[in-house]
């Protein structure tokens, strides 16, 4: 039994009829299916949760039109080995051969350099690149490579897409399709694969070894009893995703670090990217504490940087000395509601004539034509300040800003009563 096939790799799909999921690029009419129609596909990244197919597929492309196949890995392969790929494929060339897909999984582990080796070959047909990424290609791809990319979001697989799958695998399975399986429930099934297909026939291979030995029927019970492993209930991709997020951020707002950490040590243990952790402690810094305490954004923007740097497993220490100082500070929201604000009146009042004295005047025109004029430079006064307008006429006294009710923001409030007076009281 153990010398086996993984029944996961043995229900791989052969052809892209028998391939579940992802109608919206592959079925009748839609833009993958009529480009393999005409055999002309385009360089793309498939971007979409773990075990939604995007390795079968690009299989699955090569194989419907009959290209030569390379499959890299971004996380054992680098700018060595996609030269040697490419060095092959100019050969090919040379021999009038079919142009070859180079498949790079999880592309988003590739660095800017390895990337940038990529773009020549892309760009010359040379080869079809398809990346796979579960992330953002927008930030984990770089710009020159993604213009040259067409991109498709997988989608997760349904729940009667997944039950399709265990369903196939005990009718058409070499091993299974002969055993007497009773499959009562799929509920625990679905649930421990997080919608991950590949998973999902890894557990099934697994409970229906144990329920032949024992002659029993599989039930959820019987499923987690068998499934040993204690699987993080998040998933990077879907409502858990934004949900635990969502848990975390709050936490912060809320001052409550202890919260803060747990739905942090959530989001580790889930294969969360730490990037996007640390991206959202920077938004956070300044959306939720601002200058009530101006070092959180620094230390934020550290901690993304060095996430950037180091890998897992440390990265998770400087993330969690960030999340605890961003949740016990003291928190402000007064830029937030500012620019909030301001974004609202310029849509009103966009139009507004910029003042003459704070127009600039690079040239004899428009000094001519008094720009600038009247301006008063404020680093020419007692304190670096002078009282003079910088708004509109029309929106003169007008306030955005108002302070935060905090020790740090309390001086910054003094400060502007004691320079503006009335204009700034608050």
């Amino acid at each position: 039994m153990s010398t086996r096939i993984p029944l996961a790799e043995r229900m791989r799909p052969k052809s892209i009829t028998d391939y579940v999921g992802q109608k919206h690029i592959i079925a009748e009419g839609a833009v993958l299916n009529n480009a393999l129609k005409q055999k002309a596909i385009p360089s793309m990244i498939f971007w979409g949760p773990p075990g939604v197919g995007k390795t079968t597929l690009a299989l699955l492309i090569a194989k419907a039109i009959d290209r030569p196949f390379y499959n890299l890995s971004a996380i054992q392969s680098g700018v060595k080995e996609v030269r040697e790929v490419i060095e092959k494929a100019e050969q090919m060339r040379q021999f009038n051969q079919e142009q070859p897909i180079l498949f790079i999984d999880e592309i988003h582990r590739f660095s800017k350099s390895q990337q940038d080796s990529l773009l020549g070959a892309v760009e010359r047909g040379t080869v079809t690149l398809i990346g796979a990424t579960t992330e953002n290609p927008s930030f984990e791809v770089i710009s020159a490579l993604l213009s040259r990319c067409q991109v498709y979001v997988l989608q997760e697989l349904s729940k009667e897409d997944l039950i399709s799958i265990v369903d196939k695998a005990l009718a058409e399975d070499e091993f299974l399709k002969g055993e007497k399986i009773d499959l009562q429930e799929y509920e625990a099934l679905l649930q421990l694969s997080s919608g991950d297909a590949r998973k999902l026939l890894n557990i099934l291979e697994l409970v229906t070894q144990a329920a032949i030995q024992q002659q029993q029927p599989i039930t959820n019970a019987f499923v987690a009893q068998h499934v040993q492993q204690n699987r993080i209930r998040y998933d990077k991709s879907g409502d858990q995703h934004y949900d635990v997020i969502s848990a975390f951020i709050k936490s912060i707002r809320g001052s409550d670090p202890n919260a803060a950490v747990y739905w942090l040590a959530r989001m580790i243990e889930g294969g969360e990217d730490p990037k996007f952790i640390a991206r959202r402690l920077l938004i956070s810094a300044s959306e939720d504490i601002g200058n009530a305490n101006p070092n959180a954004l620094l230390l934020a923007n550290n901690c993304f940087q060095a996430v950037n740097v180091i890998g897992w497993p440390e990265s998770r220490i400087i993330l969690a000395q960030t999340v605890t100082y961003l949740a016990s500070s003291a928190k402000s929201n007064a830029a937030y509601e500012a620019i909030n604000k301001a974004q609202e009146l310029v849509k009103r009042t966009g139009n507004l004539s910029i003042p003459i004295h704070l127009r600039n005047a690079p040239t004899k025109l428009m000094k001519e034509l008094d720009y600038g004029t009247d301006y008063k430079y404020a680093h020419a006064y007692p304190g670096n300040f002078v009282d003079q307008e910088y708004m509109p006429a029309e929106l003169s006294g007008v306030k955005l800003y108002e302070p935060g009710r905090n020790a740090a923001e309390e001086k910054l409030r003094l400060s502007l009563r004691e320079h503006w007076k009335e204009k700034y009281s608050y």
